[in-house]
């Protein structure tokens, strides 16, 4: 299964020049209440300190936006709704990080849609080689995270035909009818992934949606 994105080549773009950010950033806040119930506030976001450890830098975050993120997480961004919140972080030296949650109206409805953004991140590096054909791209699954009724962590790696290369981490958690998506990227290969932060950052990410 397919999930058409948009626009491959503008977000490997904008997760590139995620460093730019940190030149007006100030440190984010924790977002509100921990929560994806109909009678309370919207779940909360991760915290800049609860990514993966940069070794140079701080992580800065922006407000948690009551929209959709643009540009939107690779593989899976056309299969947001625009109920979606997100939020977005970086460092001083271009590591980038992305959360999406969507709470819909049942928990029926979530499974369907966290199995939908699962299909389109399994399928990830073929999907970006059929859209951006100047882009090599190859994954990894690591695994299911046992959190909540779980959470699925994948990595994809791309190389443009100019010689860029990016790693990125991705997974898919929910929790009830709240679904969250979370996106780590830097430049590097799969060796400069920090896949056992990644792990725990999405279990935490997933705890707070409750």
């Amino acid at each position: 299964m397919y999930v058409r994105d948009r626009g491959v080549r503008a977000a490997l773009t904008a997760l590139a020049a995620g460093a730019a950010l940190a030149v007006a950033a100030v440190p984010g806040t924790a977002a509100g209440p921990h929560s994806g119930t109909a009678d309370s506030g919207p779940p909360a976001f991760l915290a800049p300190s609860e990514l993966p450890p940069h070794p140079g830098s701080d992580w800065y975050a922006g407000p948690v936006a009551a929209r959709q993120p643009d540009p939107s997480p690779m593989c899976v961004g056309d299969a947001l709704p625009s109920t979606a919140s997100h939020r977005r972080y970086w460092t001083e030296y271009g590591t980038g990080a992305l959360q999406v949650t969507v709470v819909e109206r049942s928990a029926r409805r979530a499974e369907r849609f966290a199995a939908l953004l699962r299909a389109g991140l399994g399928d990830c590096a073929r999907t970006v080689m059929e859209r951006s054909p100047d882009v090599t791209a190859a994954q990894k699954d690591y695994g299911r995270l046992d959190v909540e009724e779980g959470a699925r962590v994948y990595g994809v790696h791309t190389v443009t035909e100019e010689g860029a290369t990016d790693i990125g981490l991705f997974s898919v958690g929910r929790d009830g009818r709240t679904v969250t998506v979370v996106q780590w990227r830097r430049t590097g290969t799969f060796e400069d992934a920090p896949v056992a932060d990644f792990r725990a950052t999405t279990v935490t990410a997933v705890d707070k949606l409750r």
